[in-house]
């Protein structure tokens, strides 16, 4: 019942009023019925927004489960929209937490549900396509669910990394054909073989999203972007000496 206040009578008309998004291709490859991963580009906090309210079927995200246990007025506020526009919490702080990441992924898959993912693990840092995390080829050989890429264009400028508010700006979808790993069933303790999936996705997002494909990990690169600074600011502290 919240999901669908929200969808269409709290945020949806918001969204599409300010926003006016499109799935410009492929709606024809949503399942009407079962379970399926839906893999996407990861450009900005307000894609598993739009994503959800351009499909007809829920879609449901894992989320930092920092949404979900603030306290206070904010925290019940914010519990109660990300609840509400279908996102689940997800603990990863540990090994252990991060298995039972997977697991509700393939637990939301089995039930016949769609799964929102994001294979780059985290938002892009510069609109780049970065290697993608192993995770969804598990979960797509442990629930023997097809995994269908999607491509965000404009979140990232109606929604820039570090902003307080959202700009207008043109929303547009593509959603590509579903890939089928049936050919890979039991091998998911297999590494060689989730990383063949899992560049397979990431190749198909590069395709349809037309970014230019890095293979670092985006968490990676953003460690790597702020120690940059750190380093020139100790370069600076190094006391020149003459040549001998």
């Amino acid at each position: 019942m919240l999901y669908w206040l929200m969808k269409h009578i709290l945020l949806g008309p918001i969204l599409r009023l300010f926003f006016q998004p499109k799935i410009i291709e492929g709606a024809e490859n949503i399942p009407k019925e079962g379970g399926a991963i839906l893999a996407s580009n990861h450009l900005a906090v307000s894609d598993s927004f739009f994503l959800p309210l351009m499909l007809s079927r829920r879609v449901t995200f894992p989320a930092k489960i920092e949404y979900f246990t603030g306290t206070g007025l904010k925290g019940k506020l914010q519990k109660w929209f990300f609840s509400g526009v279908g996102q689940v919490p997800i603990d990863r702080s540990s090994a252990s937490a991060a298995q039972g990441a997977l697991d509700t992924g393939v637990r939301i898959v089995r039930e016949g549900k769609l799964l929102g993912i994001y294979p780059e693990g985290t938002r892009s840092p510069d609109g780049r396509l970065y290697k993608g995390k192993v995770g969804v080829a598990w979960i797509a050989l442990e629930s023997g669910a097809p995994v269908i890429p999607v491509a965000m264009f404009g979140t990232d400028k109606a929604n820039p990394i570090g902003s307080k508010m959202w700009k207008p700006y043109p929303i547009r979808i593509k959603i590509g054909k579903p890939l089928d790993f049936s050919r890979y069933e039991g091998l998911s303790g297999d590494r060689f073989v989730l990383r063949s999936i899992t560049d397979e996705i990431m190749y198909s997002l590069m395709e349809l999203s037309g970014q230019e494909y890095v293979d670092v990990y985006a968490a990676k690169a953003k460690e790597q972007s702020t120690a940059v600074p750190e380093q020139g600011k100790a370069a600076d502290r190094v006391p020149e000496t003459k040549a001998s």
